[in-house]
């Protein structure tokens, strides 16, 4: 008998340990646009994203839900969503929809294109903070001809707003070298949810870092990407990131591709604060699918993740974004 006793508790000690390693291991996962039809949604091809390292057998996907003009759309169920994984279907056993802190990385732009934006681009920094979840966590790096860890991680609101009001304008723009410093720097991050949000023009003429350590520094991480792109000039371009010279929004666009984020153009600096705001909102209403796939291989391959929903009756038409996959562990 006591022997028994013994082994029950082993075993409820393992499964304590299990579900904590599942709480602060499973990376919280990036999402990727995709726009609907009346029934259904299909993803936009992307390179391979942003990863989640996940040490149980449970998956979990965030997704956001939005009208046609960006509005949340909340009130969808368990039953609205169909999810793939490598194209077979999977069962939906946890679903939730949470307001839950982040982690955020302010990458704040102070190049000589910025000057007379400045202003605008601060209130829209005030916005994102006002906006944040109590718990929220953030750092600051402002970029121009080099990028810095302005402020460190950290829940202080005021001492982020002091930094960004005290900077000065001047320099060329190294758009990457920030990307790359603050992928870094989101290492640190305490919450699950981890953001990075570029305020800039999308001009980049003076990184020293490389595209493939970019993509790599993306490709590793568990961070989505948002960008304000503000006064951008290429709205319809057909040039990819990856050709030399690529500026304004067409560059900003495939940044946040990389890790399925998003980016909001402003044609007018007057919206910079409600653009912060409408990217504070995605932040903190998601829904989250969780899942454990029906072919469990630990050999740290790439699946792709598809969601589709159903449109309840009533609802507007629906956009959904979402992480377009993830990296299975490996033994």
């Amino acid at each position: 008998m006591p022997e028994a006793m013994g082994n029950i508790q082993r075993i409820r000690r393992l499964q304590a340990r299990a579900l904590l390693w599942l709480l602060f291991s499973a990376s919280f996962p990036a999402i990727s646009t995709a726009q609907d039809s009346d029934l259904e949604l299909s993803p936009v091809a992307v390179p391979s994203n942003s990863t989640i390292l996940v040490h149980s057998d449970l998956v979990l996907i965030p997704v956001t839900v939005t009208d046609r003009v960006g509005t949340v759309v909340n009130g969808l169920q368990k039953e609205h969503f169909t999810l793939f994984e490598d194209k077979v279907t999977q069962v939906i056993t946890h679903f939730g929809a949470e307001d839950a802190p982040a982690s955020i990385g302010l990458l704040f732009d102070i190049s000589d294109s910025m000057g007379p934006k400045i202003e605008k681009a601060r209130e829209a920094v005030s916005a994102l903070l006002k906006q944040a979840h109590a718990e929220d966590e953030f750092f600051l790096a402002p970029f121009s001809s080099v990028a810095e860890l302005a402020v460190p991680m950290t829940n202080r609101r005021d001492v982020i707003q002091s930094r960004v009001d005290s900077l000065k304008v001047g320099g060329a723009t190294a758009l990457l070298d920030a990307v790359i410093l603050a992928m870094g720097e989101m290492k640190k991050a305490r919450h699950q949810r981890k953001a990075i949000v570029i305020i800039s023009d999308g001009e980049d003429n003076a990184s020293r870092r490389s595209l493939e350590e970019f993509k790599a520094a993306v490709r590793e991480g568990d961070t989505l990407i948002y960008a304000i792109g503000i006064d951008t000039e290429t709205l319809n371009t057909s040039v990819t990131m990856w050709q030399q010279q690529l500026t304004g929004s067409a560059f900003l666009r495939e940044i946040t591709k990389q890790t399925g984020g998003q980016l909001i153009e402003v044609s007018k600096l007057k919206q910079l604060p409600n653009a912060a705001s409408r990217i504070g909102e995605w932040l903190r209403r998601q829904y989250v699918l969780g899942y454990t796939p029906n072919s469990v291989t630990r050999n740290g391959a790439y699946h792709r993740i598809e969601v589709k929903l159903s449109k309840p009756k009533g609802f507007p038409r629906l956009h959904a974004y979402w992480r377009l996959g993830y990296y299975a562990p490996a033994e």
